[in-house]
């Protein structure tokens, strides 16, 4: 199927939004090298609401973002580099975020929305901007209308500037003025340099060396390890019950999903790909920080609030130790969770931001979306019924992996979610060999 682009307009805040130009600091969270990368996912909403209007989407959004950039004027603007390799962000008079217009020639049924998509299809529902273009216009967005009625929202939208939770704040706002709002529920919140900045003077005193290190030559989202492809896997709760459950009768601990399945997952990634057995592998993930930290984030801050964490261990003691030794080992990561972790991080970035700071080769990304609020944004539509990330650059790996809830509008697969897995297509073969025996209750749990 192609999609068949329209038009190409260009959102401006709804009034001025200032009067002169003028450059504001992101903090050493967004400056972490790894959030240097525009990331792209989608939002699919259906035409079912007998309540809701009857306007055009692409005009009822359009009008929602104008109002909405009047409060988050900073996505119009525009990244640039300063000379120690830190970002900063230029906002003129002017500026606007581009949103592309488009159709395509099917309903969003006949794919069954999107659940388990085919990739080159769903490519075509998100801006792609390369490098450059990502720094200039550091959001992008794109309105794919279908035969249905339904819509696709697809949103390119630069790490520098705000993860998920950020992003989806002002996707909120927006919904609120397309419901017939007159004004913002949230005051945004920039400060970022003084909310998230090094400490005077800066020291390291939590595990950060333990886990990154200084490579100038090193850019993790450039490794050389072939072409990567997506695959989705359902893991229903009985299997994965029945999977908690023989590990806690094997060794008497619980985990949680994140910390069992996706030990699992990272074994089986890691034996697929063959990856030498004396390299150390690395399971990363973010924690949200904004009430860890003290005092916490105000509730309208919409930078980064995460901070990375990881886990650590040897290839070949992945593939070979019992299951449930490398699912405490992520449970023990969590203990680093700490204002002292969050502020000793940014000072490491503080420190070294020109030097190449790096986790290294062979990270492997997890993050868990069923719960992220993704699907609150609702512009009189309801909310959308799939949620979809296509990014396969994340926490420094070219391989990540996402917890996604089912689509909502799809019949049946309401048992359970789906795991969503980048990987080298030389490894996924033998990697749906053990989502297969997972899926079998064949669990491995002691190689």
């Amino acid at each position: 199927m192609q999609v068949q682009i329209s038009e190409t307009t260009l959102i401006v805040p709804a009034n001025p939004p200032f009067s002169d130009d003028h450059v504001l600091s992101l903090s050493h969270i967004d400056n972490d090298p790894n959030l240097r990368v525009t990331f792209r996912y989608l939002r699919a909403y259906v035409s079912t609401n007998p309540s809701a209007p009857s306007s055009n989407p692409s005009h009822v959004i359009s009008s929602a973002l104008s109002s909405a950039l009047l409060h988050y004027y900073p996505l119009a603007g525009t990244l640039r580099s300063l000379p120690d390799r830190r970002l900063e962000l230029l906002c003129s008079k002017g500026q606007g975020v581009p949103l592309v217009l488009a159709k395509v020639g099917c309903t969003l049924d006949s794919v069954n929305y999107l659940d388990d998509p085919d990739t080159q299809f769903v490519e075509q529902l998100v801006p792609n901007p390369g490098p450059d273009e990502g720094l200039a216009q550091p959001c992008m967005l794109q309105i794919t209308m279908f035969d249905c009625g339904g819509f696709t929202l697809g949103t390119a939208l630069h790490h520098s500037l705000a993860d998920g939770l950020g992003a989806t704040q002002f996707f909120n706002v927006a919904a609120e003025f397309a419901r017939g709002a007159t004004r913002a529920s949230i005051t945004p919140v920039w400060d970022r340099e003084s909310l998230l900045g090094p400490r005077d003077p800066p020291r390291v005193e939590a595990p950060i060396r333990e886990f990154l290190s200084l490579n100038s030559g090193f850019s993790a989202y450039e490794q050389s390890i072939g072409p990567v492809v997506r695959e989705c896997f359902d893991v229903k709760d009985e299997c994965l019950d029945r999977f908690k459950s023989e590990i806690l009768n094997r060794s008497g601990l619980n985990f949680t999903t994140f910390e069992a399945l996706g030990a699992f997952i990272w074994r089986a990634k890691v034996k697929a790909s063959a990856i030498p057995s004396n390299e150390i592998v690395k399971y990363a993930y973010s924690l949200n920080i904004r009430k860890l930290v003290k005092p916490p984030l105000p509730v309208g801050y919409w930078g980064n609030g995460c901070a990375p964490m990881y886990a650590k261990m040897r290839a070949k003691d992945l593939v070979e130790k019992p299951i449930w030794e490398t699912a405490e080992l992520i449970k023990k990561s969590k203990r680093n969770a700490s204002d002292e972790y969050v502020r000793s991080f940014i000072d490491f970035q503080g420190l070294h931001c020109g030097e190449g700071i790096t986790a290294g080769k062979e990270v492997s990304g997890f993050t868990d979306w069923r719960h992220l609020g993704h699907s609150t944004v609702d512009f009189g539509w309801g909310g959308p019924v799939t949620v979809l990330p296509l990014s396969t650059h994340l926490l420094g790996g070219l391989e990540p992996c996402y917890f996604l809830p089912y689509s909502s509008a799809s019949v049946g697969n309401k048992d359970g979610f789906k795991v969503s897995v980048a990987l080298r297509e030389t490894a996924m073969p033998a990697f749906k060999v053990e989502m297969d025996k997972f899926r079998n209750g064949e669990f491995g749990l002691c190689k």
